[in-house]
């Protein structure tokens, strides 16, 4: 990087870092930490051990962003520190990009975090994938989508499991579910819920004409141990089959997959890929307790845009379009954001679309 580049980039991060000293609040923050701080010294704190639990949750969160805060200003200056040591040395600047890559990573964390302000956004979650419309084409679509979010996941850093996995007849996949156990999961993908369009020149037709095929994602809270959702027994039909197999490993002889009938909502889950029955009983009453989570989450949001007269966005509604023909383009239909670089999107590249939806839902609050 030469000088030119690395003072427009401390100009660039002096305006991110005033940005987020704005939204974070620095007086209020430490003002909130002491509160937090002196309600830990009661005698009866631990009395109410989820009420003390979401108090040193909120104490650990708020002194973590002061930390990266921290941080974030100490790049800055060394930085600065370097671009006026380099006029004399250049090779001081070999030094710059690890700090330019460690700023551009940590603020995108902590903006990220600071938008992510509801109660659900810190919970993991459950995504699933299921073909629609378009045959051939729409399988392969949702094995398209299902290694995108595979490739985001990884460089996030969070990890998969893989809860059910229904491969198509010829090719891709049918549906997909999988769990992603880490804090903010929910809160980072909640925008990928809807219904995705993919455009380009089908591989699987001979003549190679332009076809249009969708795929549904819905996106889940994971629900824990201090959120209760309770299941009457009656609501409930439990059936077991035969497992199909999953992603590529031997087929299960044994009965050990389990289908779950929400009946007053309608809801089915499915899980297979547990080599038990309990096991894969849990699993399927772990994700329709999330789904039944989202269904109030979606009440409320919608009470909350009626209030404000604002249009609801329905799961059934076309979020995102994916085209490769005649020219290549992602474009999400919520917020307008687009490029062009459709490849690196579906390699995992889809921080741009999910900052620009939860500053759209920042604006609405």
């Amino acid at each position: 990087m030469d000088r030119i580049l690395l003072k427009q980039t401390i100009q660039s991060n002096e305006k991110i870092l005033d940005e987020i000293k704005n939204v974070l609040n620095i007086d209020k923050t430490k003002s909130r930490i002491e509160e937090l701080s002196a309600l830990t010294l009661k005698d009866d704190f631990w009395l109410n051990p989820k009420e003390a639990k979401d108090i040193i949750d909120e104490q650990n969160d708020l002194k973590e962003k002061l930390s990266i805060l921290d941080r974030l200003s100490y790049l800055e200056d060394t930085l600065k520190a370097i671009y006026d040591l380099s006029e004399d040395d250049t090779n001081m600047l070999d030094e710059v990009e690890n700090h330019v890559d460690e700023f551009s990573e940590l603020s995108e964390t902590i903006e990220n975090e600071l938008l992510l302000d509801l109660k659900e956004d810190k919970l993991g979650a459950i995504v699933e994938i299921h073909s629609g419309a378009g045959g051939t084409e729409s399988l392969d679509f949702v094995q398209m989508l299902y290694r995108m979010y595979q490739m985001y996941t990884q460089k996030e850093k969070m990890k998969i499991k893989v809860l059910n996995y229904e491969a198509g007849v010829e090719v891709g996949i049918k549906s997909v579910t999988f769990e992603i156990d880490k804090k903010y999961a929910y809160g980072m993908l909640k925008s990928e819920s809807g219904v995705h369009r993919l455009i380009r020149l089908s591989p699987f037709d001979s003549s190679h004409s332009r076809h249009t095929t969708f795929a549904s994602v819905l996106v889940t809270p994971l629900i824990t141990d201090d959120i209760e959702i309770n299941i009457k027994d009656e609501d409930i039909r439990i059936d077991i089959f035969h497992s199909s197999g999953a992603g590529g490993q031997s087929v299960n002889t044994s009965f050990s997959a389990v289908r779950v009938t929400h009946i007053p909502s309608g809801i089915v889950v499915t899980c297979q890929n547990e080599r038990s029955q309990i096991q894969n009983k849990q699993e399927a009453l772990s994700v329709l307790k999330s789904r039944l989570y989202q269904l109030e989450l979606n009440r409320r949001e919608e009470e909350r845009r009626l209030n404000l007269n604002k249009p609801q966005i329905s799961f059934g509604s076309q979020i995102r379009t994916y085209v490769f023909h005649p020219y290549q383009m992602v474009k999400d239909h919520r917020t307008n954001a687009e490029t062009s670089q459709a490849l690196k999107v579906m390699d995992g590249d889809i921080n741009m679309f999910i900052r620009e939806y939860l500053k759209m839902l920042k604006r609405d609050k």
